[in-house]
C-alpha cells in the first residue's frame, strides 16, 4: 500500500496523507466509497444495540438537556423513539459484521495498535450528539442518509455542565459540509465538530486508540507487578532508635528507596506490555469457544479450510513476539512468518505449509475461539 494513492484518500498515498493531514487538520473525500450505503439498515443496527455482548448507548435531547442511556436494549424501548432529539450509538461494530472488519482494512495504513474499533450511529433527521471534540482521530464515513459536518479550531472549550457527554457549550463553525452515502471525513483528535442528520441518517466511525499517559502508566505498573521479580527483602541492622516509634524514619524512607530503584525495565519490557495490553480484549468481550478438536483433526481440516481470526480477536507482533488477545507466543523462521501473516491479513490460505509448531498454537487458539474456519 505504500506509495499506492488510494482512492478513499482522495488520490493522496498514505505517505501524502500521514505527511499532511494526519493528526493536523481534516481531510474531505467525496465518493471515497462509491454506493456504500446498504450494507447495514438501521433495524440491523437497532438489532445489535439489543445483544448483550454489544456496548451501545441512546444519547437524548430535550430543550438543551443532555441525557445518556447504556445497552443492552429491548425492543419495545427503541421501537417508541420519539421523531427526533436522539441518537443510537453502537461500538465494536466489527466484531459482529464481517463488512465491517473488512472495511477497517482499508485503514491499515495506520498500525493496527493504534485501531480501537468500529462504530456506527444512527439518528433521525436533526439528531447527533451535539457540538463536541474528540481525543482520538477518527473516520467518519456517511453510510445511510445525509449529515451536515461542522467543524471549528476554536480555542473555547467550555462544556456544558452535567451533560453525559463532552458537549461544548459555545460552538463556532468554521467549515461545513453536507456529506451523503460514501462520502469520508477524516478529522484530528481535539478538533471541535458537531454533526447533524438530515433526514433518517447513518454515519460509521473509525476511532484510533490514545490512552492517557496516566493510563499507560497505570497499566504497565500492573503489568511490572506481575512480571518483575526482585531480589532481597528490608533490613536495617544499623537501626536507630527513635524518640517517636510511630514515626516513619527518614532512615526507613532512605532504605525503602534504595529498593524501589531496583525496579527497571528495558525496551523490550516496554514491547511486551504493549503486546499484551494492545491485545487484551475488553472486559465486555466473551469467546465462544467451538467443539474441542484434536491436533490432528485440525491438520486435516486446515488442509482443505482456510482460517480466519475470530471478529473480536486482536493479534499483534514484536520481533519474535507474536500476541493474541492478552496472550504471548515467542516463534522464529517460517512458524513465525506465517503467524505474522495472520496478525496482518487476519486470514490465512489452506494452500500454505504449517510448521509443526504454527500448527500447535493455530489448534490452540481456534479450541479457545480465538480463530475460526472459512466455510
Amino acid at each position: 500500500m505504500c506509495g499506492m494513492k488510494l482512492k478513499h484518500l482522495g488520490g493522496l498515498t498514505p505517505e501524502q496523507f500521514i505527511s499532511e493531514y494526519w493528526q493536523k487538520k481534516p481531510l474531505l473525500v467525496r465518493q471515497a466509497f462509491p454506493g456504500f450505503g446498504d450494507v447495514l439498515t438501521p433495524n440491523d443496527l437497532a438489532g445489535l444495540a439489543c445483544e448483550e455482548d454489544a456496548q451501545s448507548r441512546l444519547v437524548m435531547e430535550k430543550r438543551g438537556k443532555w441525557s445518556a442511556e447504556h445497552g443492552p436494549f429491548d425492543e419495545e424501548r427503541l421501537s417508541h423513539l420519539p421523531q427526533k432529539g436522539w441518537s443510537l450509538l453502537v461500538q465494536g461494530v466489527n466484531h459482529f459484521l464481517p463488512e465491517g472488519a473488512e472495511f477497517l482494512q482499508k485503514f491499515n495504513f495506520i498500525p493496527t495498535a493504534r485501531l480501537d474499533d468500529l462504530m456506527v450511529s444512527l439518528a433521525p433527521d436533526g439528531g447527533g450528539v451535539g457540538p463536541h471534540f474528540d481525543s482520538y482521530d477518527v473516520f467518519l464515513l456517511q453510510g445511510y442518509g445525509k449529515r451536515t459536518w461542522r467543524v471549528s479550531s476554536q480555542q473555547d472549550m467550555e462544556l456544558v455542565p452535567d451533560a453525559p457527554l463532552r458537549i461544548l457549550k459555545n460552538f463556532r463553525t468554521d467549515e461545513e459540509w453536507v456529506v451523503e452515502p460514501g462520502d469520508l471525513l477524516y478529522l484530528p483528535p481535539h478538533l471541535a465538530h458537531w454533526g447533524i442528520a438530515i433526514g433518517d441518517c447513518m454515519t460509521w466511525s473509525v476511532g484510533f486508540r490514545v490512552p492517557t499517559t496516566q493510563e499507560m502508566a497505570t497499566q504497565f505498573m500492573s503489568w511490572m507487578a506481575e512480571n518483575v521479580c526482585l531480589q532481597g527483602m528490608y533490613a536495617d541492622p544499623d537501626l536507630k532508635l527513635q524518640q517517636h516509634p510511630a514515626e516513619i524514619s527518614g532512615q526507613m524512607v532512605q532504605k525503602v528507596q534504595a529498593m524501589l530503584e531496583n525496579i527497571q525495565w528495558t525496551s523490550n519490557d516496554v514491547a511486551h506490555f504493549l503486546g499484551a495490553y494492545l491485545t487484551e480484549p475488553k472486559s465486555h468481550i466473551l469467546f465462544d469457544p467451538p467443539r474441542r478438536m484434536s491436533l490432528d483433526k485440525f491438520s486435516a481440516r486446515l488442509a482443505t479450510h482456510d482460517i480466519r481470526l475470530d471478529l473480536k480477536t486482536l493479534m499483534l507482533f514484536n520481533g519474535e513476539q507474536v500476541y493474541i488477545n492478552g496472550e504471548t507466543a515467542q516463534l522464529q523462521g517460517a512458524a513465525l512468518e506465517l503467524l505474522k501473516q495472520l496478525a496482518d491479513q487476519r486470514a490465512l490460505p489452506a494452500s500454505v505449509e504449517f510448521p509443526p509448531q504454527a500448527l500447535q498454537l493455530l489448534c490452540d487458539w481456534y479450541n479457545a475461539g480465538y480463530l475460526e474456519f472459512d466455510e
